[in-house]
């Protein structure tokens, strides 16, 4: 009878866009229901009125007509397990079935913390650390890949929706990005998935926050805290039936903790989807940044323990800063071919220009990014069992152009800050990637799910040296081509018993170098350069116990890296890459959440993240000197939050953080560690309906409420130049609190 009535429409995410199989929808007349196949989609025979309802949302009724094509979308309720559903291979399934280890973090997390930083949010996720030295100066581990990267983010693959983060030489900025504008973010850890480009560290996905059909409203906020802080939001929704918009401007500006430390931000985001008919839909999204933020940088010992507010000498004499303007564009068409079959493909560009004066030198750079991702996504029967599987490839390219410029900011008096002198260098890149991908999901029984998966990477660089060729400086044009990467996964996910299950995958992955690694002293390009790569064990479970109220998930894994890329220092901005040995990583996560009081008007949620992290060197030798056996440089033995959320019925709402982190190696040598700290944060609020379209809510914060002087970056092996000691720390910020006001109007 399903396939004999007409077509009238489909039930969706209202976050996520994904369809919702299973979902009821019920004839109020007769009541008689009926149910989504696994598209989402529904007939039915007769107009009126409808309910539709599926657990772990809120039921919606309305109006049906046969002669029309509708979009159904459900929001969702606080879940269980068992219904939170994760995208991390194209392939969605429930979390309790995943074969990876996979933290998502939803709006309700994102809020428990102000919406300034980044920072906060990641630190609560088992596995992820983000060190940020100023709003504008962050790295993020993930498994400690990536701590070897001086500066930013690298060895880590992101995207905004279906745009890659992650420039063509492995670098990922996230930071700049507008937190308003998120609506969650999944974080897969390990090289586990092969549709993102099996990375080593990971890949992070950043969701934007959706456009919502048949409701428009409009939401704005006013920031202020710390150190100047102001920041001004506008979130505007408007949906129609087919059709919905949603755009997020912002504007942040802060004075900053220390000298030289001033930031000012605006983000402009826009999202929208629109249904052309059953079988196509089409969505567009775009981003821009405009960030002008000035460098502080980092602090030898003394200076840190004695006056961290100053910002280091020769920074604060050039008056460093960065100037950036970066915008995103990408449009994704979603075609069923039917119920069973899909395709999507996304094309995108991005662009990113950046003014960059430093004490050494000044650097203008630019780059232009183009692409495109397609996956073919479907399911069906092998042997009676479901068979779900994606293919699918990734092209990127992008043009990179830089050029560095004398900073002759000591000629002139003090104050004047940085001015640009004779041309130093002048350099233009082409980087592009293509990867194929294809994975498959099988239930093996009931119980039991199977997952495979393959990788194909192909990496290549050119380098056009356009500098004048001199006594002092040769050419260093020239191509960079690796051998394409396989890189294979297995995983399987059993339930042993419905509150229950366990999983466990081997996987391989692999991070790029970058261009300017692969450059010797002499200006020539090292072809004998390797990128690293590793394969991941990993053993884990997730579930509920004691009649549901404990939700856990917990893993153990070990990850073995080869060909370890090690950046040498030969002067105060040089540097070359060498391959120096092997590294092994192995770590315990842990991840609880206790509904301890849920009830009508009271809600109370403890809360529990445990990270052990227990990362060498298995064999390192750099030069004369031979580091095996150390600990990896750069990430904290252990990371403990603990804490607990509270809402009640009346619209107060809070949270507190205590989060401890252990101590860092500092050096390869291990000769010097950070110290351990502890950081505890609250936040409190009231919300309330003031009218039937209208509501408010008001919010406090404290960070770092105890006042704790703790390194909130470490630049690790720090050099000294002209007899000065090594910059090692950056100041954490003291105690500080943000407030704000938020009001929203529903047209």
């Amino acid at each position: 009878s399903f396939s004999q009535n007409k077509m009238s429409g489909r039930v969706i995410d209202s976050e996520t866009n994904l369809p919702i199989q299973n979902a009821e929808i019920v004839d109020v007349s007769s009541n008689s229901p009926l149910l989504t196949n696994k598209a989402g989609s529904f007939k039915v025979s007769n107009s009126g009125s409808y309910i539709i309802k599926k657990e772990g949302y809120f039921a919606l009724e309305l109006y049906i007509s046969v002669k029309d094509y509708i979009i159904v979308q459900l929001r969702k309720t606080p879940s269980l397990l068992e219904e939170i559903v994760v995208n991390a291979n194209h392939l969605p399934r429930n979390l309790s079935w995943e074969t990876a280890a996979v933290s998502l973090i939803s709006q309700e997390n994102i809020e428990l913390a102000n919406n300034t930083e980044f920072a906060p949010i990641l630190n609560r996720v088992p596995g992820v650390f983000m060190q940020n030295g100023a709003l504008n100066t962050n790295r993020i581990t993930i498994r400690g890949i990536g701590a070897r990267n001086l500066f930013g983010t690298s060895k880590i693959r992101a995207y905004f929706k279906d745009i890659p983060l992650t420039n063509g030489s492995g670098e990922t900025i996230l930071e700049d990005f507008e937190l308003e504008s998120i609506a969650s973010m999944e974080i897969i850890k390990g090289a586990t998935s092969s549709s993102y480009g099996a990375g080593l560290g990971g890949t992070v996905i950043l969701k934007p926050q959706n456009a919502y059909l048949k409701s428009s409203n409009a939401l704005t906020e006013l920031q202020i805290g710390s150190f100047g802080l102001l920041k001004t939001t506008t979130n505007i929704n408007l949906g129609f039936d087919r059709n919905s918009f949603r755009v997020v401007y912002s504007n942040t500006n802060s004075d900053g903790f220390r000298d030289n430390n001033n930031y000012n931000r605006q983000t402009f985001t826009i999202n929208s989807n629109h249904y052309l008919n059953e079988n196509n839909d089409i969505s567009i999204f775009g981003s821009f940044v405009d960030l002008k933020a000035f460098i502080p940088s980092s602090l030898s010992a003394e200076d840190f323990n004695n006056n961290p507010e100053q910002a280091a000498f020769n920074w604060a004499s050039a008056r460093g800063f960065e100037d950036s303007k970066r915008g995103l564009l990408g449009v994704t068409w979603n075609h069923n071919y039917k119920y069973n079959l899909k395709q999507i493909i996304s094309v995108f560009t991005s662009i990113r220009e950046n003014f960059e004066p430093r004490p050494f030198n000044v650097l203008d750079e630019n780059s232009l990014a183009f692409g495109i991702r397609s996956r073919l996504i479907g399911n069906t029967k092998l042997f009676n069992k479901n068979f779900n599987f994606v293919l699918g490839g990734e092209f990127f390219q992008d043009y990179y152009k830089n050029k560095t410029f004398e900073n002759l900011y000591q000629d002139f008096p003090p104050g004047t800050g940085s001015i640009s002198g004779e041309r130093l260098s002048d350099f233009k890149e082409r980087r592009m990637y293509y990867n194929f991908f294809a994975e498959a999901d099988y239930d093996v029984s009931e119980k039991t799910l199977v997952s495979i998966g393959l990788n194909m990477n192909q990496t290549n660089y050119k380098l056009d040296d356009r500098f004048p060729v001199s006594e002092n400086n040769s050419d260093q044009s020239g191509d960079f081509r690796f051998n394409a990467i396989l890189s294979p996964k297995f995983g399987i996910s059993h339930q042993f018993t419905e509150s229950i299950s366990f999983f466990s995958s081997i996987s391989h992955g692999f991070s790029p170098i970058s261009l300017n690694e692969t450059l010797l002293p002499d200006g020539q390009i090292n072809t004998e350069l390797k990128p690293e790569t590793g394969w991941n064990f990993e053993i884990g479970s997730r579930g509920r116990l004691f009649k549901d109220k404990l939700v856990y998930s917990a893993s153990i894994y070990r990850l073995n890296i080869s060909n370890l890329v090690v950046s040498r220092r030969t002067a105060q901005d040089e540097f070359i890459g060498i391959n120096a040995g092997k590294t092994r990583h192995d770590g315990l996560e842990l991840q609880l959440d206790y509904h301890l009081i849920s009830k009508k008007q009271f809600n109370i949620e403890p809360f529990l993240t445990y990270t052990l992290n227990n990362f060498r060197f298995d064999e390192f030798i750099d030069g004369n000197d031979d580091f095996s056996g150390n600990d990896l440089t750069g990430v904290p033995d252990q990371i403990l939050n603990i804490g607990a959320s509270f809402s009640t019925k009346y619209g107060l709402y809070g949270n507190i953080n205590h989060q401890y982190v252990g101590q860092m190696p500092i050096t390869d040598s291990n000769s010097l560690y950070s110290e351990s700290y502890t950081l505890t944060n609250i936040k409190i609020g009231f919300k309330r309906h003031l009218a039937d379209a209208l509501s408010f809510n008001v919010f406090f914060g404290l960070n770092n409420i105890f006042d704790e002087k703790y390194a909130s970056q470490i630049l690790i092996n720090a050099n000294s130049f002209g007899g000065q000691p090594p910059r090692y720390f950056y100041p954490g910020n003291p105690v500080n609190y943000f407030s704000g006001i938020r009001l929203n109007y529903d047209f």
